[in-house]
């Protein structure tokens, strides 16, 4: 058996055997080696290397005069170079020299770094005291897209950490990372705490610090350092483009998103019917991850700073007037407003995703916030019908030259039937069915039924308007007072048909009054007259009229003859 398979269990069996006095062969025999090798062993020469750095070659060195020549001479002037690079330039200098020598010169160049190279940075592990960090910064989730009703929906999640427990607080946020955004966060997160840390860690955000502020200048904005006042936070933040000073949240961000697209890809869709579904969905997550800290988030806890009574104002504040369109403008958006406000003077607080109207202290409407997110627009609207329906209705025409036509209308499906009442009715008519569809749908919150009746009847072709206000019950409320009519006796009559029957005198008034000289005397007052003497005849209600005179027939209309065009149905005929 030669000396290289001689194995260490083989060494300490022979060494036994001779220790019990057995001769070298019958030591051999045992260790299962030959007598040769047991007599290397005991003159300890089996092993002359051992202990002995490695210090020669196997096989020849394939980059032989030209490592020490060339490459290395490369990496000292220029210790940036990769191993690809320099394997390059071989394949260049020398073709066909160096075919297969790519992993050599990674090890090279790796070993070479390791000896001579600039020292890599050291990363040190931080003790976290409970009570004394809180760390905020915004991240954004990637490699799926969010849509909000089948609407792709831009965002950011604030995420807030606790740096002892590992707590945390995430939130959806629109329109970047502003300070209501940061105010906002922030704030909800201390209160879903129960406390206020005493240090608040951030990086170089815009919405904190002057960045850009020249020498004196205070480095955190006053917004932001009001709002650190408040709670009692001592304000830092780590050094410019070294995120990994951030450590204890950059992680978490990984841990967060990679859980949140797991549950996405678990839930077959990245669909949700509202931004506050996703946010119910975005808590779930972050409540599955505290699970894991609750032990130490609940003894950080009690070293937590007690909450002051009131929050710092999360929002912008701006005043507009609310224009004779029933709209106020903002950041170069138009809103409209509801309008009985028209005239009136708004404080509107506008918040990272809302805005709130008030009118002397009360809230009097609440908006979405619009973002102009295409890089060649500025401007855009946003339109309620729900506003301005009082006003259109009594106004239903204005509906076919608004410029806000599409924009009233609240869906593609009310869209489309728009364009099937055009195409079926004239346009006024056209309009007054439509104006009349959103009042019903506003005034009795039924947008989706108003819908589905429009094209149910555009589909029957039985639409009208009565039966659109008789279907929603707008008639119902209507109604007429009752007439009680009481029928007289019909014989009453017959004493004005015989003239034998007679008739008491009528009593003569106390004054008779002189007829005027020129008119003709109708009878003798002072002779006694009988109604019995009156004489019926039948008189042909054609030939008079009244006044005198004969009446005259009209003349017959000839109406123009009617086009080829198809005709269209009349909103007063509806």
């Amino acid at each position: 058996m030669s000396k290289q398979t001689i194995q260490p269990y083989q060494i300490r069996v022979y060494m036994n055997a001779r220790d019990l006095g057995l001769k070298q062969a019958d030591a051999a025999s045992i260790a299962e080696m030959s007598d040769r090798t047991g007599q290397r062993i005991e003159a300890g020469t089996h092993q002359p290397n051992r202990g002995r750095m490695r210090d020669w070659r196997t096989s020849a060195d394939p980059l032989a005069g030209v490592w020490e020549e060339e490459l290395e001479p490369m990496l000292r002037r220029e210790p940036r170079l990769q191993p690809m690079t320099l394997f390059e330039y071989l394949q260049e200098r020398y073709p066909g020299q160096y075919p297969q020598v790519l992993r050599t010169v990674q090890r090279r160049v790796r070993t070479w770094k390791a000896l001579y190279g600039d020292a890599p940075e050291v990363m040190f592990e931080l003790r976290h005291e409970p009570g004394v960090m809180g760390i905020s910064d915004f991240t954004e989730l990637k490699g799926v897209t969010i849509t909000i009703n089948g609407q792709p929906f831009e965002h950011l999640l604030y995420h807030y950490r606790l740096a002892y427990s590992g707590w945390s607080y995430a939130q959806v946020i629109q329109g970047g990372e502003s300070f209501i955004a940061l105010s906002e966060g922030l704030q909800n997160a201390l209160s879903a705490s129960g406390g206020a840390p005493q240090e608040h860690r951030t990086d170089s955000l815009s919405a904190a610090y002057r960045n850009t502020g020249g020498a004196g200048r205070k480095p955190l904005t006053r917004l932001y350092d009001d709002l650190c006042h408040h709670y009692r936070l001592r304000p830092t933040r780590n050094n410019t483009g070294i995120a990994h000073e951030n450590g204890a949240i950059e992680s978490p961000h990984g841990h967060l998103k990679n859980r949140i697209t797991q549950a996405l890809y678990l839930r077959s869709s990245t669909d949700f019917a509202s931004v506050a579904d996703y946010q119910s969905f975005i808590a779930t997550m972050v409540a599955k991850l505290n699970h894991q800290h609750q032990a130490k988030f609940e003894a950080e806890q009690t070293h937590l700073q007690p909450l002051p009574k009131h929050r710092v104002a999360d929002y912008e504040v701006l005043t507009a007037r609310v224009s004779s369109r029933s709209t106020v403008e903002v950041r170069c958006i138009l809103y409209t407003v509801p309008s009985r406000l028209i005239g009136r003077q708004l404080e509107l607080h506008l918040y990272h995703d809302r805005i709130k109207g008030y009118l002397e202290g009360q809230l009097v409407v609440e908006l979405p916030r619009i973002r102009v997110t295409a890089k060649d627009k500025r401007r855009a609207r946003c339109i309620n019908y729900r506003h301005v329906i009082e006003g259109l209705r009594r106004k239903p025409r204005a509906f076919l030259y608004c410029t806000w036509q599409l924009d009233l209308l609240p869906n593609d499906h009310y869209r489309t039937l728009w364009r099937q009442l055009k195409d079926g009715f004239e346009a006024d008519s056209a309009a007054l069915l439509m104006v009349e569809a959103l009042y019903l749908a506003a005034t009795q919150d039924k947008e989706l039924a108003v819908a589905a009746y429009l094209e149910a009847q555009l589909a029957a072709g039985t639409l009208t308007l009565a039966s659109l206000q008789r279907q929603f019950q707008l008639l119902s409320g209507v109604s007429l007072p009752v007439v009680d009519v009481h029928q007289h006796d019909l014989g009453e009559y017959d004493q004005l048909l015989l003239p034998s029957q007679s008739v008491p005198e009528p009593q003569s008034p106390p004054q008779t009054p002189a007829p005027p000289p020129h008119a003709q005397p109708l009878g003798n007052p002072g002779t006694p007259s009988h109604a019995g003497a009156v004489e019926l005849r039948s008189v042909l209600a054609s030939t008079l009229r009244i006044g005198g005179g004969p009446a005259l027939e009209p003349a017959p209309q000839t109406r123009p003859p009617r086009g080829s065009t198809p005709r269209r149905k009349n909103g007063f005929q509806l």
